[in-house]
């Protein structure tokens, strides 16, 4: 049996308090210590829920791209936006579906959907 154990995805050097503030402060995973064998290649990694998230540095990022995401399911989707927008951090609507959701870009373009929980599989 194969399971998806973690999700990767890139920020600039030396942004990792920017990726706690944004990850822990703001969405409340809890940061997972990376082995010390790699930590010298910086970035940080998180607990979602059973799914890591991992947060590399990448040297040459390009800019964003607008439909490849990652979702995070939320108990409070309206809630966590509006903690969000006030913060001063836009979201989006995004397409059309059958359950709540928004978007977000992360503070290295990342792009997140944010949808309430089964929803996906309602």
């Amino acid at each position: 049996m194969m399971r998806l154990s973690h999700v990767n995805i890139t920020m600039p050097a030396g942004s990792e308090n920017a990726a706690r503030e944004f990850y822990h402060d703001l969405l409340g995973l809890p940061e997972i210590p990376k082995p010390e064998s790699i930590r010298h290649r910086g970035g940080v990694w998180f607990d979602a829920g059973g799914l890591d998230l991992h947060i590399s540095v990448e040297a040459n990022r390009g800019g964003p791209d607008s439909y490849r995401h990652f979702g995070l399911s939320c108990d409070d989707v309206e809630g966590l936006r509006k903690r969000l927008t006030e913060r001063g951090i836009q979201t989006e609507d995004g397409r059309p579906a059958p359950w709540k959701r928004f978007f977000v870009r992360d503070p290295f373009g990342n792009r997140i959907e944010v949808h309430e929980v089964n929803g996906l599989r309602a």
